[in-house]
Formats: structure tokens, sequence, C-alpha cells
């Protein structure tokens, strides 16, 4: 083997941080049910690869994505209890290993996460819009109905994908990735499907 094909190899596994879930696609579309806190993640063929369940009024966030099998493949726990502002670890469900975790920052109305390793170490930012923006969408009764975006940058600034809100009676995220150059991939894209959850539009 080549020290290439050595380098992709190890990059392929270090990626591999979800048991048996492939997440390493461009897009996906998270979708939530009619009846909220229900959620399926399709692929670009519209094929389901996971299904979230979040249990409201819950003292201490703790929901689990599964595989289409009804395995669960990785959970969001909250660090804390009735956090406002907090961090959620992404949790491996077959090593029990923490994958990444989300910072949720406290704002009036911009909406902003860091995706972190568990180390700490600052992976990427997820931000909504302006808050001048999120502002007018709280107050202006028609302008609520408008999608919601977000943009997903790397440490340096650099872009690396979107989020993208479909107009549609359900909650519906267009999420989509461009390089994220040595970041893990599979854990942006499940941090990106767990903030749709957290987030509930």
């Amino acid at each position: 083997m080549t020290d290439e094909e050595v380098a992709t190899t190890a990059a392929a596994e270090a990626d591999d941080v979800i048991g048996d879930i492939d997440l390493s696609g461009d897009s996906y579309v998270v979708s939530q049910a009619l009846i909220r806190s229900k959620y399926t993640v399709e692929d670009a063929d519209g094929r389901v690869v996971l299904r979230g369940r979040k249990k409201r009024l819950r003292m201490k966030e703790d929901f689990p994505f599964s595989a289409p099998d009804g395995d669960v493949a990785f959970r969001v726990k909250a660090q804390n209890i009735m956090d406002v502002a907090g961090d959620y670890n992404l949790v491996d469900e077959a090593s029990g290993e923490t994958f990444a975790v989300i910072e949720k920052e406290f704002t009036l109305f911009k909406h902003v996460y860091r995706i972190r390793s568990p180390g700490g170490e600052l992976w990427a930012t997820i931000e909504s819009e302006s808050a001048a923006v999120m502002a007018l969408k709280e107050f202006v009764g028609v302008l609520s109905i408008l999608p919601h975006s977000y943009s997903i940058t790397g440490a340096s600034g650099r872009e690396m994908g979107t989020i993208e809100e479909r107009f549609s009676l359900r909650d519906r995220y267009d999420v989509r990735l461009s390089d994220t150059g040595d970041v893990p991939r599979e854990a942006i894209m499940a941090a990106a499907v767990a903030i749709d959850a957290l987030e509930e539009n």
C-alpha cells in the first residue's frame, strides 16, 4: 500500500465515528413529523438513514438517533439540567464514546452553536441569520413563516456548508457540506442534524 493510500485509509477510519452509520455524503434532508419531536434523516437518494425522537419536558436532554433497523446509532446528551445555553455531547451508542460536543451560546436572537472535539478543539460554528433578521421573524407575525437558514464555517472562518429550511407544512431542512478538511465529516453532519432537533423551529 502506498503512503497516499495509507493516509486516505487513516482519514476514512478517523471519520468513521458513528458505528455502522454512514453520514459521509454531501447532503441530507432532516424532516420533522407532523407530530413534533420525531425526525427522519434522508440521504441524497431519498433513503432514510436515521430516525430521531425527542421527548418533551425532560429535565436533562437525552435523545437518540437510530438506524432504519431501530438500533440506536448515537445520542444527544445534555451535560447539565435545564440549560438555556449549554453543552451537548454526541455519544456513539456502540462504543459509549463522545465523538463531538455541541456548545450552545446564549444570545437574544441570533442562534450560535460551536462544534468541538471531545478534547475542546473548535471544529466548526453553525449560526443563524443576523440578530436583526431573527428579531423581525420573532416579532413580525407574517415574517415568522419565512424559512430559517444557517451557515457552517470552520475554525478559520472558511465556509464548510449550509443548513436551509424549506417552505413546508413540516420542519424540513437541507444540510449540505463541502470539504471539511481534517475535521471529521460525520461528526459535523451529526451535529447539524442534532441542532435541528434542539432548535424545534
